[in-house]
């Protein structure tokens, strides 16, 4: 076997092909391809190898862009210019993409995948949420730096980059992070909610203690996030999951009940049901006459569900894995299955399990297109074939996408 050279600090003429899923678009040099960043499409740039690990690949950020694509613009916030090279926030991937250029971008990727992944070809619209690019972000994670300052990692790497501001997050969401010194190696979580409380969680990182046995602290705020979303109120431990884009809550709510079309009177299940964001619309649909089965792991979630929506006794919780629960033959027959699974998908075994109890329809929230298509792939296995589609960029200036499907038995 030839030894191949290492890239890495080499620097590269490329032309710019299609966008890969990741953040990143695909171009080849001396019969290699280079995963690059911060190019678009058709553009001829310069690259820097960032990675070699040899192969056939690498990776490389565009360091000087030699013809632009017409979707090019200045990025708004100064910590993705080009001219920062590796000391680039990474916490954002199109920011210099105009808005429009991300959705087709990102709807580009969604195809792709359903066609390489399940073997569907499918045209891909991605919605834009209210609120534009910027101003949406309603909880974000920050590491510390050695020097005590909050900031964002760099791409695929531990360096922190310090920030003052963050131009996607609520306006205010991060003053009470960046105005002072924090432990080095320490994890920060902030989170903005409904009525504007900021809260901040620290984590002490010491170098004798194991990193999982890290307590975490409040060290601003109640812990406690009140948020409003589907005409509800919802209370919310900010260590547990809500929807970080500030409109999303109502869009997905509003989307997941028109595809579920719950019949009155019938059962629904709730799969990854959280703190009850899609029970509480599958519960109007039914009815007091019908029933909701909640099923969620984190049993602080479980009881945040319980108390959020305690005028709903339709409802009833389970707490533990799906996969454990949605195989209980206890549990009575669903007309209609939500499932919101976390980044990897359901997978194979929460799939057969929906599958067996033969539900009408089953309406998938996707935060990854791969996982979407493999787990589309595998209920075609058993039955079920995707119906509608709905994109959004709930996202904006990062290669995230949030995705609801509608599968419905065939025949």
């Amino acid at each position: 076997m030839i030894e191949r050279p290492d890239w890495t600090g080499r620097r590269l003429e490329v032309e710019i092909g299609p966008v890969a899923h990741g953040g990143h678009c695909v171009a080849r040099y001396e019969g290699r391809v280079v995963f690059v960043r911060h190019a678009l499409p058709g553009e001829v740039v310069v690259a820097e190898v960032t990675e070699d690990a040899g192969g056939g690949f690498c990776r490389a950020d565009a360091v000087e862009v030699l013809t632009a694509a017409a979707g090019r613009v200045s990025p708004p916030c100064p910590l993705a210019e080009l001219a920062l090279g590796r000391d680039r926030c990474g916490g954002c991937d199109w920011q210099h993409a105009s808005g429009e250029t991300q959705r087709e971008l990102k709807a580009a990727v969604i195809a792709e995948q359903l066609q390489r992944i399940a073997g569907i070809e499918w045209p891909v619209r991605v919605r834009e949420l209210p609120g534009g690019l910027l101003r949406w972000r309603s909880r974000a994670r920050l590491a510390v730096d050695r020097k005590g300052r909050a900031g964002f990692r760099a791409h695929r790497s531990h360096r922190v980059i310090p920030v003052d501001d963050c131009p996607i997050t609520v306006e205010g969401a991060l003053d009470e992070v960046t105005n002072r010194r924090w432990r080095p190696g320490a994890e920060l979580t902030v989170a903005i909610d409904s009525v504007r409380e900021v809260h901040v969680t620290a984590v002490d990182h010491k170098p004798q203690r194991r990193r999982g046995r890290a307590v975490a602290r409040q060290v601003h705020g109640s812990g406690v996030a009140h948020e409003t979303a589907a005409g509800r109120p919802f209370e919310v431990a900010v260590q547990g999951f809500w929807q970080v884009h500030k409109a999303a809550p109502d869009t997905f709510t509003e989307v997941v009940a028109r595809l579920a079309a719950t019949p009155p009177g019938g059962v629904a299940w709730d799969l990854y049901g959280g703190v009850g964001l899609f029970a509480a619309v599958l519960a109007e649909q039914v009815g007091p006459a019908g029933s909701v089965v909640l099923v969620e792991s984190s049993k602080r979630a479980v009881e945040d569900a319980v108390a959020n929506l305690r005028d709903l006794p339709q409802v009833s919780y389970r707490a533990g894995t799906v996969e454990d629960v949605a195989t209980d033959e206890g549990l009575p027959a669903p007309d209609v299955v939500v499932l919101d699974p976390p980044r990897k998908g359901a997978g194979r075994a929460v799939v057969d399990a929906v599958t067996a109890r033969r539900p009408a329809r089953i309406v998938h929230v996707a935060c990854d297109p791969a996982a979407l298509a493999r787990d589309v792939g595998l209920f075609a296995e058993r039955g079920y074939r995707m119906t509608e589609l709905e994109a959004f960029d709930a996202f904006p200036m990062t290669h995230h996408i949030e995705c609801i499907a509608l599968l419905e038995r065939a025949g």
